[in-house]
């Protein structure tokens, strides 16, 4: 979450806390001097143990029965009042309603914004800040809310540990472009640099998430940027969406993280790598068992297996073709030669002297010898 993304108001507030708490403000990139590896420098909690994004080890996760799908209320009631599209330097946001809530949480919670985190194009460069097995995206969707149940106001509840609920959203791109993010991708050529915002049509948030909002993993996490408060329940959708890849390098090269009058400076990279999970466990809403992802160990053995089961087969196969072979010629079975027939033997004559031998004579009767064939 982009904690610069939020209304004017709300980062008043943000500087009044900061001035009144004594901590220290400052201008954060992503890179250089003042970049992610610098963040703690100036921010203490960026340097917490529940830091946010982290990889998501999915044979490490817990499954939890009790998390259900999560409900989306008021994203589809837009409503005739237009959205706004604000390029604050470190992202594009889009401010939303408060109208718009999150279901299926411990309490209730009211939407404040979403914005985007992507990479630079590169081939098989990142671009999402959650990973998954290790795994980038090409880029990430954050949806941001606020405990509105236990707090008044977005500037309250941020630096609360139950303050703050994010989904976040992959994405990856494919052939077709997605509809849904043409309502923001459009209109990125109006607001090139940083400070520039403009009025869009209103659209149905809900279309941008995944169609099943009932896979997810669930772990308490942090802000992803500058002041990094941990103070986020992070809910990360398993099903991924897609992009054109026209409609992410459009998202990758038209925005700048430079004012107007200043050099320009490409808006790229703007996601923070993983952090350390700690001692922190992640949870899943569904059985382990439906996602196994295997180890590189595991599928050594399994190769190994494999060939081993293919070379013992090879021998079997081959024990019972020789076997075959050797049964094929009578030396190996005399038992079931028959007798060879005398060349003086006239056919049939045998069969008769059987029938002759086999019959049944009296008690202390001598029987006459056949007369052998002549």
């Amino acid at each position: 979450m982009d904690l610069v993304g939020l209304s004017l108001p709300l980062l008043l507030v943000f500087w009044q806390w900061t001035t009144t708490t004594g901590a220290a403000v400052t201008y954060w990139t992503y890179t250089g001097s003042v970049g992610q590896s610098k963040w703690a420098d100036y921010f203490p909690d960026c340097g917490g143990k529940a830091q946010s994004p982290v990889d998501v080890a999915t044979v490490q996760t817990q499954y939890d029965p009790s998390l259900g799908p999560l409900t989306p209320l008021g994203y589809s009631q837009h409503g005739n009042k237009p959205f706004s599209l604000y390029n604050n330097g470190h992202t594009v946001v889009v401010p939303l309603p408060d109208w718009m809530s999150l279901g299926g949480l411990p309490w209730q919670f009211t939407a404040v914004q979403m914005h985007l985190h992507w990479g630079n194009g590169a081939p098989e460069a990142g671009g999402s800040e959650h990973t998954i097995n290790g795994q980038s995206s090409a880029a990430e969707l954050h949806v941001v809310h606020y405990n509105s149940e236990l707090y008044p106001n977005m500037s309250v509840a941020m630096t609360q540990q139950d303050g703050l609920a994010v989904l976040g959203v992959l994405i990856e791109t494919g052939e077709e472009a997605n509809q849904a993010f043409w309502n923001i991708l459009n209109y990125l050529g109006r607001i090139r640099h940083a400070g520039q915002s403009v009025s869009i049509p209103a659209f149905d948030v809900q279309s941008l998430l995944p169609s099943d909002l009932g896979r997810y993993y669930r772990y308490n996490g942090s802000l992803t940027t500058p002041p990094c408060f941990q103070s986020v329940l992070w809910t990360l959708f398993t099903e991924t969406v897609k992009i054109s890849h026209t409609q992410l390098m459009k998202l990758e090269t038209v925005l700048y993280a430079s004012k107007e009058d200043a050099d320009r400076v490409v808006m790229q990279d703007n996601y923070r790598t993983p952090q350390p999970l700690n001692d922190r466990t992640i949870l899943s809403s569904f059985p382990l068992e439906s996602v196994k992802v295997y180890t590189a160990g595991e599928i050594t053995a399994i190769v190994i297996g494999a060939l081993c089961g293919c070379v013992g087969v090879a021998v079997i196969i081959r024990f019972i073709v020789k076997t075959i072979r050797s049964t094929s010629s009578w030396d190996v079975l005399p038992s079931i030669r028959p007798a060879p027939v005398p060349r003086t033997m006239e056919p049939g004559k045998e069969l008769k002297q059987d029938v002759a031998l086999n019959t049944t004579t009296e008690p202390g009767k001598k029987e006459d010898p056949v007369p052998p064939s002549v």
